[in-house]
């Protein structure tokens, strides 16, 4: 089943993940992490198709994909 990890102490919540996630499935949470950023989070790994755009935008490669 395809799905994304996002290491949420790596993600310093720049959101461009957010923007190029064709579904939107990716959101910015409201949680902050150890660095005191608000990382990304997926909000329905069941829709996500593993097209890898969110992984190729980020600049932290905090985001893997698997298919």
């Amino acid at each position: 089943m395809p799905r994304i990890e996002i290491d949420e102490d790596r993600c310093k919540g720049c959101g461009l993940c957010t923007i190029a996630c064709p579904g939107k499935l990716i959101v910015l949470s409201e949680e902050v992490n150890l660095l005191g950023y608000t990382p990304a989070k997926i909000i329905d790994q069941d829709r996500c198709n593993s097209c890898k755009l969110c992984a190729e935008m980020c600049p932290d490669v905090a985001i893997m994909v698997f298919k």
